[in-house]
């Protein structure tokens, strides 16, 4: 690529050189000529003078002879006439076999008084002259020299004048050489870049090539590929959250359908049994009822779940910030559950908060999550068991731990990273008969990072765990900017 560059430039610039070498030699011929005209009539006009003081009143063969010695000594040819134009004497020619001489233009002005000139093709010789006339005292005197002499002499002046010209030329043209070698590395280099730009390799980059125009090219390039990169980066990575946002589509329908079946089949299940007579059997009609409203409290749950999850990964959940004490909300919520913790012979102990310790949040977003993480403690916590809530001071400056710990059946750890997936579950056959809906701690990790904060999980099978979720202590702006829970990243997990 560099080479054929260099090559079309070095053509182009022995182009420019030919033309101005041709354009040199035109002008030039044309002035050697005129000016080498000029300057041998001006000596064909000085030697004509001298002819008339030199020529003196000699007539017939001695004027003749005389006339031939002095063209010989002068190198041109003379011509004396009288004033009625007839040839007197001629260097070259016998007088007596010449014509009159007074119609030439030349001897015209000589015999008026004036100098005359003129160029034109000889009768007697038969090639082209320059003729000079002037006036003398028996008439006139002419003196002709051949024009092939003026263009020999053109011809030396201008064969000079072009190997001048040229020598002159050579250094001009290994300059252009030299610029033109390095434009074609720079125009090379561009041109292999931008290549690599159109075949997809944005990560390339030029080299630095100057300051010059084309390195402010380069320049540019090498931004609109960092820019291009970029763009392509981040259309693959919109792609992937594309295919990902897809594939949880995907998963969510089926997950959705798959939790929809089990309560609505129950429900038309036995109600097709009541209709079909059971109604009137006292022994079981009740008993269908109560399970007809099971599953409808189910469905209602997963629909308020799903609500609830909506709104709060897309940013439309409404929430309502302050400043609360952090030991109240942990007392609300273990008052609200623990109907269900005598019910299954549970002991729970409240942790309170460090002492006037305040969070910014909204109060029943909180209440919800800390609701959500002690009900699921509650149904995986064996009766006789031990349940934990409290809060104290998180990791991270500036926010607060809640956590929720049980004496339940633990996590493995390798299922720990998916326990905050919607309708994610370790025992499906028993989460389903415990009556969850699979979005519960996916809801908790929302609303936390709706707050700006986090989740949470440690656990250990056949010990226990603990999931735990973190506030901001203060006005962090996120009551402005609500965030959603899909930008953060994965919830911390910790396991033995």
């Amino acid at each position: 690529m560099t080479a054929r560059i260099f090559l079309k430039l070095i053509f182009g610039v022995l182009c420019v050189l030919v033309v101005a070498l041709a354009a040199v030699d035109l002008l030039v011929s044309k002035i050697a000529e005129t000016s080498f005209r000029e300057t041998l009539e001006r000596e064909l006009v000085q030697k004509g003078r001298m002819l008339d003081l030199t020529l003196g009143d000699e007539t017939g063969d001695a004027l003749r002879r005389r006339t031939r010695e002095i063209a010989e000594a002068s190198g041109a040819r003379i011509t004396l006439i009288d004033h009625q134009g007839v040839p007197l004497a001629d260097s070259e020619a016998d007088v007596a076999r010449m014509e009159n001489h007074k119609a030439r233009s030349e001897f015209v002005s000589a015999l008026s008084g004036r100098t005359g000139a003129e160029t034109r093709r000889s009768t007697t010789r038969n090639i082209d002259f320059l003729y000079v006339a002037m006036p003398h005292h028996l008439g006139a005197v002419r003196l002709a020299v051949p024009l092939a002499e003026v263009q020999s002499q053109v011809e030396r002046i201008r064969r000079r004048m072009l190997i001048s010209t040229a020598l002159a030329f050579l250094p001009a043209f290994l300059v252009a050489a030299w610029f033109a070698r390095l434009v074609s590395f720079k125009l090379g280099a561009i041109i292999d870049y931008a290549g690599k730009l159109a075949e997809g390799h944005f990560s390339a980059r030029l080299g630095s090539i100057g300051s010059d125009e084309l390195g402010i090219l380069g320049s540019k390039l090498n931004d609109t590929g960092v820019k291009l990169e970029r763009m392509f980066e981040q259309l693959q990575h919109e792609h992937q959250e594309l295919e990902k946002q897809e594939r949880i589509r995907k998963d969510f329908v089926i997950n959705v359908s798959h939790e929809l079946r089990t309560p609505l089949a129950s429900i038309q299940g036995y109600t097709e049994t009541l209709l079909d007579g059971a109604v009137n059997d006292p022994a079981h009609n009740v008993r269908f009822l109560h399970i007809i409203r099971q599953n409808a409290e189910r469905l209602t749950n997963l629909a308020s779940d799903l609500l609830t999850l909506s709104r709060t990964e897309l940013g439309s959940q409404k929430f309502q910030f302050a400043s609360y004490h952090a030991s109240d909300l942990l007392r609300d919520c273990a008052d609200a559950m623990r109907p269900l913790v005598q019910k299954k012979s549970l002991q729970l102990t409240v942790l309170p908060a460090p002492a006037g310790q305040e969070v910014f949040c909204d109060w029943k977003a909180v209440h919800q999550a800390l609701c959500n993480l002690l009900e699921n403690a509650i149904k995986y916590t064996p009766g006789g068991g031990q349940i934990t809530l409290g809060a104290d001071a998180a990791a991270r400056q500036g926010f607060i731990r809640f956590f929720v710990s049980d004496t339940g059946m633990g996590v493995p750890g390798e299922e720990l990273p998916r326990l905050f997936e919607r309708f994610y579950r370790v025992d499906k056959a028993r989460s389903r008969e415990l009556g969850g809906t699979g979005l519960g701690l996916a809801i908790v990790k929302h609303l936390a990072r709706s707050h700006g904060g986090d989740v949470a999980v440690e656990s250990e099978p056949g010990k226990g765990s603990t999931f735990s979720f973190t506030l901001p202590d203060h006005d962090n702006g996120i009551g402005e900017h609500p965030l959603s829970g899909s930008s953060q990243d994965e919830p911390r997990v910790t396991a033995p």
